[in-house]
């Protein structure tokens, strides 16, 4: 089997560049270790994309996304983004998109094995078998021949692309991962509570918080959508603080479990609220699968005293439930790949421009920390990132995009986000086309 590109990681970055290779008409697989795509986004319940600016690039995928999931009811506008989406019917418009493109789908599977010389990667081999003894017709050269006893073969390819989102693949092949920061942001798991009662709350909510910088009320069609916050950073006037403040004095909640809070609505769930929370304070390693455990542990009971607080507290919440919690935790930040270029805080600040820019953005620097007051959201100008900081040092044909891409710590705080992983994924694979 031979493609022209494999992409491994079927996440936001890794669908980008998958659906751009094959609407560029590259022979093109991406590989996927759940059973759906989307991964932030659908394992993960990451939404809306959060806006980052008007002078976006390489935003095809992203304009073709948002017109799948309207197409089938998983998709608004709020608050001038078109980036809130319905998680579970991503998933569904995820694989109509790859399958208009043309793009070869492997679900639950890993890379087992991969072959290289020098620094060509030239084949892999997967985890789980490709092939059935029964029914599979394997091609080569058009001659069909069925073979019984072949389950399993090497895929190989002119391009690869690790979309993991931790460098997985990129460190089995011995890539130099830049190793700049001893501590790392929290991780969080998101959750969602249904059988709300959306215009109670949305009625009460829009008198009990003046702050239109925080809480928001916007009728959509037949639906009511909102969005509200409260953090334990003492450095800012939160409405919602009292409510917090009692529920930890009645043990309904730790201390821990009001670090940081936030609820939206969903496209398409009309009595469901999504949240963003909770941020698991600890500081573990995301890099260890210890420290994920504990966290993902940690977070599921921290789950459980957050839905008794809203249904105590919050009015219209009073019979609603937990109906799904992620299904993976949040990382903003792990391990990162040494690139061709290595972009860092002064490049973000000075808004320097390159030849061969991947992305444009003016998305802040948001650094998440354990204690209070000292998380970071620092506006910045309009910025760009070059290709070169996709490209792998250590092999020719190989690109490492998302959050793993070559960036130092801080920047990569501003580059990690979805509109921004999806431009990259989309210029990887217009620059493969290009060197076709």
């Amino acid at each position: 089997m031979l493609y022209d590109v494999i992409i491994i990681g079927g996440g936001t970055s890794g669908c980008a560049a998958a659906y751009t290779a094959g609407k560029l008409g590259l022979k093109t697989l991406i590989i996927e270790k759940n059973i759906h795509l989307g991964g932030a986004i659908t394992s993960g319940l990451v939404i809306p994309v959060m806006y980052s600016g008007q002078n976006q690039i390489n935003t095809e995928f992203y304009d073709d996304l948002i017109l799948e999931l309207k197409n089938i009811g998983g998709q608004i506008t709020y608050q001038n983004n078109s980036g809130w989406f319905n998680p579970e019917l991503t998933k569904i418009a995820l694989d109509k998109l790859m399958q208009k493109a043309g793009v070869d789908v492997l679900f639950n599977a890993s890379v087992k094995m991969i072959n290289y010389k020098d620094k060509i990667i030239e084949s892999i081999e997967l985890d789980q078998p490709i092939l059935s003894p029964c029914i599979d017709t394997i091609r080569t050269n058009n001659i069909s021949s069925l073979d019984h006893n072949l389950l399993s073969v090497c895929i190989g390819a002119k391009w690869f692309i690790d979309a993991t989102g931790n460098c997985e693949f990129s460190k089995n092949l011995n890539c130099e991962i830049l190793n700049d920061c001893s501590e790392y942001q929290p991780m969080s798991l998101r959750f969602i509570m249904s059988g709300v009662d959306k215009k109670r709350f949305a009625n009460w909510i829009i008198d009990y918080d003046s702050d239109r910088n925080v809480t928001t009320v916007e009728e959509i069609g037949e639906d009511v959508h909102f969005s509200t916050a409260y953090t334990w950073d003492t450095n800012k006037h939160w409405a919602l603080a009292p409510l917090f403040d009692d529920a930890v004095n009645k043990n309904i909640l730790k201390d821990s479990d009001r670090n940081y809070f936030q609820l939206f609505t969903v496209a398409g769930m009309p009595e469901s609220v999504a949240f963003n929370c909770p941020r698991i304070i600890q500081n573990l390693d995301p890099n260890c699968v210890k420290d994920i455990s504990l966290a993902a542990i940690e977070a599921r009971e921290s789950i459980l005293r957050l839905s008794n607080f809203c249904r105590e507290y919050l009015p219209g919440f009073e019979k609603a439930f937990i109906s799904n919690i992620a299904d993976e935790l949040g990382i903003r930040v792990s391990h990162r790949i040494r690139g061709k270029y290595v972009y860092t805080i002064d490049d973000l600040k000075t808004g320097k421009k390159f030849e061969n820019p991947a992305l444009i953005s003016n998305y802040p620097i948001d650094i998440h920390n354990n204690n209070k007051n000292a998380s970071c959201c620092e506006k910045t100008g309009e910025y760009q990132l070059p290709l070169e900081s996709l490209m792998s040092y250590n092999y020719d044909n190989l690109f490492v995009i998302g959050r793993c891409l070559s960036a130092d710590y801080k920047s990569q705080g501003a580059l990690r986000v979805q509109a921004s992983c999806f431009s990259m994924g989309e210029a990887v694979a217009k620059y493969i086309s290009n060197s076709a």
